[in-house]
Order: C-alpha cells, then sequence, then structure tokens
C-alpha cells in the first residue's frame, strides 16, 4: 500500500514537466521584457543627447513640399500629417488595384498553363518562369525607364481606339465630370449596388438549397448595369459629360490622365505578382482529383462548367493560404515605388523624416501602417478560407 501510495503521489515541482514549462515561458518572457526595456532605454537616452524627445507632435508642422499625385485637399502648407494621409491614400489605391488586375491576370495564366493548346501552354509557361525568376526592383527601373519613358513627346502622342492618348508624360483617358442631375443618378447606383448583393445573397442560398450554383458573377453586374442604364436615360440630362482629352501646346488637357509613375508602378506590380498567382492557382488545379473531373464530363458537364462547378470549389482550399501571401507581398512590394518617383507612402515618410530628422516616429509609423494592411487583408482572407470551406461541405 505505501508503494502505491509513492507510485500515485505528484513528482517534486522541479521534475514536474507542466512546472517546467511555465517556468521556461515565465524565463523567456522576462528575458524579452528585460532585453526590450534595455533597447528602448538606450534609444531614449540617445535621443535626449541630441536633444529631442519621442513624440508626434511634429506631424502638426507645415509640410512645405509638393507632392506629383495625391488628394485634392493637399497643398505644400498643409502639415506633416496630412502628407502622410496622402501617401497612404495613393499606397491604397496602387494595393487595391494591383491586387484586382494581378488576380484576373494570375488566373487566366494559372488556367492557361494547363491548357491543351500546346502554344498557349507554351506562352503561358515562358511568361511564368520569365517572371518569377526576375528581380521586382530591376524590373520596375526597366519598365519605368525603358518603356513608360520612352514613349513618345505630348507633340507626337499615340492616339488608341477611344481617344486614349500615350506619351511620355503619361496615358490619358477620357473621363466623365458630374453634372447637376449626379446627385439623384447616385441613388440609382446605391440601389443598384443593394440589388447585386441581394441577388448574391439569393443565389448563394438557391444553390445551398439546389445543389445547383447559378452563374452569380454574372448575373449581379448584369442587374447592377441595368440599374444603372435605367437610371441614367431616366434623367433630363446626362448625369455625366464626357470629358475628352487633346493635346494642347505641350501639355494633354481634359479627360483622366494616368502618371507614367503611377502606370509603371501599378503594371509592373500586377504583371510580376500574377506570375505567382498563376502558380498557386495552377497548384491548386493539378490538386483536384482527376476522377473529379473524369465523373464531371460523364455527366456531360462542359468545360467551362467542370471548371466553376467542380474544379474551382475544390481548388480553393489549396489556392487560398498561399494567395493571401500574393497580397501580402504586393501591398509591401508597393514601397518600392520610391524607385519610379510614385509619392506612396514610404515615399511620403521618407520626406517627412529628411525634413523633420524624426526618424525612430517616422519608421515606426510605417511599419505599424504595413502591419495593419497585412493583419486586415489576412483576417478577411482567413474568413473567406472559412466560407469556402463551409461551402465545400
Amino acid at each position: 500500500m505505501a508503494n502505491a501510495h509513492k507510485a500515485s503521489a505528484s513528482p517534486p515541482f522541479w521534475r514536474d514537466e507542466r512546472v517546467l514549462k511555465l517556468l521556461a515561458q515565465v524565463i523567456f518572457g522576462a528575458a524579452v521584457l528585460f532585453f526590450g526595456n534595455m533597447l528602448f532605454g538606450n534609444m531614449v537616452n540617445g535621443l535626449r543627447q541630441q536633444g529631442t524627445t519621442l513624440g508626434l507632435s511634429f506631424l502638426q508642422n507645415t509640410s512645405g513640399f509638393d507632392l506629383a499625385e495625391t488628394l485634392n485637399s493637399y497643398t505644400r502648407s498643409s502639415a506633416y500629417w496630412q502628407a502622410f494621409m496622402a501617401g497612404l491614400y495613393n499606397t491604397l489605391l496602387v494595393s487595391a488595384v494591383g491586387i484586382l488586375f494581378a488576380t484576373i491576370l494570375g488566373v487566366i495564366l494559372g488556367v492557361a498553363r494547363l491548357s491543351s493548346n500546346v502554344l498557349v501552354r507554351f506562352l503561358a509557361t515562358a511568361y511564368l518562369e520569365l517572371m518569377r525568376n526576375l528581380s521586382l526592383l530591376v524590373f520596375l527601373i526597366f519598365w519605368y525607364l525603358g518603356v513608360f519613358l520612352k514613349l513618345p513627346l505630348v507633340r507626337e502622342a499615340i492616339t488608341w481606339p477611344g481617344n486614349v492618348l500615350l506619351t511620355n508624360r503619361g496615358i490619358a483617358i477620357p473621363w466623365g465630370l458630374p453634372t447637376e442631375t449626379w446627385p439623384t443618378f447616385k441613388l440609382f447606383l446605391i440601389a443598384g449596388l443593394v440589388l447585386a448583393i441581394a441577388l448574391i445573397l439569393y443565389f448563394r442560398w438557391q444553390g445551398k438549397r439546389t445543389g445547383k450554383s447559378p452563374l452569380a458573377i454574372v448575373w449581379a453586374p448584369l442587374a447592377f448595369l441595368a440599374v444603372a442604364v435605367a437610371g441614367w436615360l431616366l434623367q433630363p440630362s446626362a448625369p455625366l459629360s464626357l470629358d475628352l482629352p487633346a493635346v494642347q501646346g505641350l501639355n494633354i488637357r481634359g479627360g483622366r490622365i494616368f502618371t507614367p509613375e503611377f502606370m509603371a508602378l501599378v503594371s509592373g506590380l500586377v504583371l510580376y505578382t500574377a506570375a505567382f498567382i498563376g502558380e498557386v492557382v495552377r497548384a491548386g488545379i493539378q490538386a483536384v482529383s482527376k476522377g473529379q473531373v473524369e465523373a464531371s464530363r460523364a455527366l456531360g458537364l462542359s468545360s467551362f462548367q467542370t471548371l466553376r462547378l467542380v474544379v474551382f470549389p475544390q481548388a480553393l482550399q489549396v489556392i487560398i493560404p498561399p494567395l493571401t501571401s500574393q497580397y501580402l507581398n504586393l501591398t509591401k512590394n508597393s514601397s518600392l515605388a520610391i524607385a519610379v518617383g510614385y509619392p506612396d507612402l514610404f515615399y511620403v515618410s521618407n520626406t517627412i523624416l529628411n525634413q523633420s530628422g524624426r526618424a525612430v516616429e517616422m519608421i515606426t509609423l510605417v511599419m505599424l501602417t504595413y502591419l495593419f494592411f497585412s493583419l486586415v487583408t489576412s483576417v478577411f482572407m482567413n474568413w473567406y478560407n472559412a466560407r469556402a470551406r463551409l461551402v465545400e461541405r
């Protein structure tokens, strides 16, 4: 009985595995806090010796510099924080447009890589292998200096159909200017958006109930377009007046002009990131069992129906996690805008840093901003991944 009692007794705390694990974590946490406090103290002492202290009050000072592309409210007499927000807006614009078009191009490339057409498959493979083995920084500089800045002068502008002008000062396209009926037309646009969202939700519910997945990606935009066209026709006058770009002297007047810096950065990020997304899509498609494809064809489904209804819903499980990483990479790679002179978040923050001398504060703000972008993107993609898994069940 005594031996059984000793066997059932707990070991001493210095040999208890649970206590040792907890103790190791406490020691590690204490070490991190100690070294972090030491580094922070050294930084504060160094700044104090230079006659400065940590703080963000300098963001209220006048910026004193212009930005080539920015919000309409920003001028050189604006504060540093307004310049920072202008750079933030430019980064968000580049990231959103880049993610959208990189996804579309990447999906096309991934499907083309597996095409039965030898020429299509060869061209897609050659493009993917070339782009994935290039340095993004080198490619952006080449794309900017060797393509967009080599376009003709304004007086020799290339005119594409639709009155699109290509010059070394940018690409000008026709643009709509709001008229007095625009506020009313916006209500129709909002109604069309609500209808499109309602259709998507209805088709999703119908797909779960019947097992058939309607092509919501087609019907929802068509519904929005129908409401928009109806709202346009019901207005007494056109809600938008078409402003066509035209060459006047050494400048381009009218329309919307996208600068060479913006076009080089966005198109370069799209072309580069789409290659990696294409490989992700290819891997996801090949992860689906061939028996699934053969069974769908035996049921009489076309190639497009097989891809949409059978292959892609299952491939999403493989595609979404690495696709999230590519979205994060595109957002962070937008900081290379400084190489082509586009005033993004990092470019503007670097200018503020050079003028104010507040290196610690500005670099910390930039890191926290990119961290926030990454966390928001990850949360959204994880939510979408969970939804995709729920639909598959």
